[in-house]
């Protein structure tokens, strides 16, 4: 498969050179296109690209990695799918596999992430994707290979789904023989840090992350990762479904003709 490797974090966070490191070697042709610099916290945002308007981007080799194409975009992970979507980098992708974000992607607060907004806006152009991520903080984190090497795996079964599929992937950071069994969990109330409001003063208000203490479904990404176990969980996007009884509610007070 031609495989579309972004993520959030810029073209050469070592999360993503393992991703497409794994990729490349498992045979695929893989493609990095990045953000340049730091687009966490985006969610699906692409911003204001109205006509006229432009991106920069430029060709950025990664190390050992000859057979990767790889490109900077100034553009959030959203648009960088977008821009390989309409060929603006080559043949479209088959498939797009974001990350591998330092830090955990769970619970409800992946609508925030960038590693995942990516998958969940190839999911509305009709590719199927894997969205990757590992406990622990950058510096600190030794198994990107192991949560890459998962995402691979992932990654070639995709084909394989009857349906179309995006796939949440998170993986604790160790070595493989400590992986416990794969488990798929349903995606918590919380992940595993959470925002915490801080200080107001006149001009500015702060917030920050604390990790999450709260007690968590048992079979929640969150909780399962805690556990020692990878978790997939599916995506679905945006889906629309009838408000029941909001249709008769407005017309009955008169508001059409």
């Amino acid at each position: 498969m031609r495989i579309l490797v972004t993520n959030d974090d810029g073209l050469h966070a070592p999360g993503l050179h393992a991703l497409a490191s794994a990729l490349s070697s498992a045979g695929h042709e893989v493609i990095a296109l990045a953000p340049e610099g730091d687009r966490s916290g985006c969610g699906a945002a692409i911003g204001n690209i109205g006509d006229g308007s432009f991106l920069r981007y430029r060709s950025m080799p990664l190390d050992g990695l000859d057979d990767v194409e790889s490109y900077e975009l100034d553009a959030p992970p959203a648009l960088c799918v977008f821009a390989a979507h309409l060929g603006a980098f080559g043949p479209r992708p088959d498939l797009v596999a974001s990350g591998v974000n330092p830090g955990l992607n769970t619970g409800r607060v992946t609508l925030h992430s960038g590693t995942v907004g990516a998958v969940l806006t190839a999911a509305n152009l009709g590719l199927p994707g894997v969205a990757v991520s590992i406990a622990g903080h950058e510096a600190s984190i030794q198994h990107f290979d192991v949560a890459a090497a998962l995402a691979a795996e992932v990654a070639a079964w995709l084909p394989s789904c009857d349906s179309l599929s995006s796939i949440n992937l998170s993986v604790p950071d160790v070595s493989k023989s400590e992986l416990k069994d794969i488990k798929w969990g349903q995606l918590a109330p919380l992940g595993a840090i959470h925002t915490e409001f801080l200080l107001r003063t006149e001009e500015r208000v702060e917030f920050g992350f604390v990790p999450t203490t709260a007690e968590l479904p048992e079979d929640s990404d969150t909780a399962l990762v805690a556990l020692g176990h990878p978790v997939v969980t599916s995506l679905t996007g945006i889906r629309g479904s009838e408000p029941i009884g909001l249709v008769d509610f407005l017309t009955e007070r008169g508001l059409t003709a």
